[in-house]
């Protein structure tokens, strides 16, 4: 599935139109809280300007729906932001196809930057039209896709963009590159034991991901919120426990198909209250008193899958095992990313609330690889074939 790379080709004079995310947090003030998205773009960016190409980025912020909306969802703050990491003017474009953004796009220079503005303010780019494809595509000479978060979408920039571009050079940026190479090429072949971690709030979140690791890997470990409802399929009691009882079928489908590839907890942590001062108890998986809710795995189940990890050659973990919010029931969270973190095996962080918490308990560094797309990594994760992906020019 290797794709042809922005660094693969000349872009010296060309005009290189490159989707890119800048979907970042925004306070009241329309201030950036966190700049990683933007930052991460930047190598991209950087092979496009430093060897003469003529850059025009495109991104979509939020999902606007018009009025005040536009202007809590512009990207102007994200131009300046690049502006000052890049040390060099970037223009912006106060629309994305109109008058404006056509006369920035001709002005640019040899190694200049323009940002447009976003995408979604214009109703062609969520329904995938394609005469906003056709004017978005006519801007360039060269398609850069490097928003692995929107891949999986069939929007006008992800889809109808190089579709409407076929016969020019359709590539990806560097962040993109790195997500197939992972998500999708490491699944394909991995390193075994290939474990599996997932964790989260709802099975039916997860069934597709559950359905094709327990297809691929060698065992498929589960934890969070879900753990409950495969419990209430094993007669098990939950207390006050988040279930879905209408899954709790699905989950006796799936525990008779994983056989023993599918891990359950062994037991857990739980709380009368959702608070961390409340009162506690580690009790046996499906042995909940009435009155307490899980929140976290228990500490024999965080062992038990520490071991797991310990020995595998390629791990996979998408979900937190508990609150990882909140102390003291983000232990199991962090002794899965401990024994990630301390493991010589490849592993690949898949995105959202994994990529959350692998940040916040620090171990983020330790790791081969953390996702910069929650949706999509899921996606990819369930066997799903990207057009967005599919339609760029093969290496």
């Amino acid at each position: 599935m290797a794709k042809k790379s922005i660094s693969d080709i000349e872009v010296a004079g060309q005009k290189v139109l490159m989707r890119v995310d800048f979907n970042v947090p925004l306070d009241s003030s329309g201030a950036i809280t966190d700049d990683r998205r933007i930052r991460g773009a930047v190598p991209s960016i950087r092979s496009v300007i430093d060897r003469g190409g003529k850059l025009i980025l495109c991104s979509h912020l939020g999902n606007p729906k018009g009025g005040d909306d536009h202007a809590a969802c512009s990207l102007r703050p994200a131009a300046e932001r690049l502006a000052e990491l890049l040390e060099q003017p970037v223009a912006f474009a106060a629309d994305t196809v109109g008058e404006d953004a056509v006369q920035k796009v001709s002005e640019l220079a040899d190694g200049g930057v323009v940002l447009l503005e976003n995408l979604r303010f214009n109703p062609g780019e969520k329904a995938g039209d394609a005469e906003f494809s056709r004017k978005l595509a006519g801007f360039a000479d060269i398609y850069c896709n490097d928003a692995f978060g929107t891949c999986h979408r069939k929007h006008a920039s992800m889809v109808g963009v190089p579709a409407a571009m076929e016969g020019k050079p359709r590539v990806v940026g560097f962040l993109v590159q790195k997500e197939v190479q992972y998500l999708s090429d490491a699944i394909a072949s991995p390193q075994r034991p290939f474990v599996a971690i997932l964790g989260g709030k709802k099975v039916s979140d997860k069934i597709k991901v559950i359905e094709n690791l327990l297809g691929i890997c060698d065992k498929v470990l589960i934890g969070g919120a879900m753990a409950y409802t495969f419990a209430l399929a094993t007669d098990g009691k939950v207390g006050n426990s988040m279930v879905e009882p209408d899954r709790v079928e699905l989950a006796k489908q799936l525990i008779a198909a994983g056989g023993d590839k599918l891990v359950l907890p062994l037991d857990t942590h739980c709380g009368d209250d959702f608070s961390g001062d409340c009162n506690k108890q580690v009790v046996p998986a499906g042995q909940i008193p009435d009155g307490y809710e899980g929140f976290d795995v228990g500490p024999e189940t965080a062992k038990l899958y520490a071991s797991m990890v310990a020995d595998a050659g390629t791990v996979v973990w998408n979900g937190p095992m508990g609150v990882f919010e909140m102390s003291p029931f983000d232990e199991g969270t962090r002794a899965v990313a401990q024994a990630i973190a301390d493991s010589s095996a490849t592993s690949i962080i898949g995105g959202g609330d994994s990529a959350a918490a692998i940040q916040q308990l620090g171990f983020a560094d330790q790791v081969t690889h953390v996702s910069t797309g929650g949706g999509a990594s899921l996606a990819m994760l369930e066997g799903e074939v990207f057009a967005a992906v599919e339609l760029l020019d093969e290496a």
